[in-house]
């Protein structure tokens, strides 16, 4: 499920490979940007922001994310591609690679000096060098000001950019809290530590975890398992759906024993 740090590690791939290089190739199959061509200017960065990647060519921004299904491959240029060409929305080309944006959603084209219009109302991403310059106490402010779920304000990327719902779903169970809790009854400033170094320890890795075990069935406490027993203390996990409104609910995984249900007490970390 890409987050946060998948979009971390994607941004950095297609940069590798296409910063600094003139675009002999510019497609965007969507909506009014299909006529759109930067056919010869030049890709000068690949920022992540939360779950978002700008690409930055010439003085425009290509704006794109991911959700749930997206997925970016970098081919040799020539080389027959590994997903079916409907399903191509970006097309960026050089001389050498091509760089391919799959079912990517919001895509956008925009001046770079107009980036705001499209990450302006994120907050702090745990990625960004500003995020120990202060960025996670602003963050931590913003969820623990929030009255809806923890699980709920946790994923809310105006308060915090690139938790979803996996991190959502590992950090409470890790943090004991049930995923029901007010926000404003936790630790956040806790929450948001914990979370820091989950995430910056797997923006290098293709597989994400949390339990530090990366054998497939192995990597999450709680998120996807449930009818499965706890790995803490064999409870049988639970399933519910959480959401800001009934469009976007998500799945919420929790132990009812190392999760206890919301009591009215503030809740405390079990790391």
């Amino acid at each position: 499920m890409p987050e946060g740090d998948t979009a971390y590690r994607v941004a950095r791939q297609i940069g590798e490979a296409l910063n600094g290089q003139v675009l002999t190739r510019f497609q965007v199959r969507t909506g009014s940007l299909a006529t759109a061509d930067l056919h010869g200017q030049t890709v000068s960065s690949v920022e992540p922001f939360g779950k978002h990647i700008l690409v930055r060519i010439g003085e425009h921004s290509l704006h794109s994310h991911m959700l749930m299904d997206g997925v970016w491959h970098i081919y040799a240029r020539g080389a027959r591609w590994r997903k079916p060409a409907h399903q191509a929305r970006i097309v960026l080309g050089t001389d050498r690679v091509e760089v391919v944006g799959f079912l990517v959603a919001q895509v956008r084209l925009l001046l770079t000096a107009s980036e705001g219009e499209v990450v302006g109302h994120l907050g702090p991403d745990p990625l960004k060098p500003d995020w120990d310059r202060g960025g996670i106490f602003i963050a931590a402010e913003r969820v623990q000001q929030d009255p809806r779920p923890i699980h709920v304000a946790l994923m809310d990327q105006r308060s915090v950019a690139g938790f979803g719902n996996e991190y959502a779903n590992e950090l409470c169970f890790l943090m004991g809290v049930d995923p029901e809790a007010p926000a404003t009854s936790v630790d956040a400033l806790a929450f948001m530590k914990l979370g820091t170094r989950l995430i910056r320890a797997n923006r290098d890795r293709v597989e994400r975890t949390t339990t530090g075990n990366l054998r497939a069935g192995q990597r999450t406490y709680v998120f996807g398992r449930a009818g499965l027993n706890c790995r803490r203390c064999g409870s049988q996990i639970q399933l519910k759906r959480l959401g800001a409104d009934p469009a976007s609910l998500r799945n919420a995984h929790w132990c009812p024993v190392c999760q206890p249900p919301f009591s009215g007490v503030s809740s405390g970390p079990e790391v």
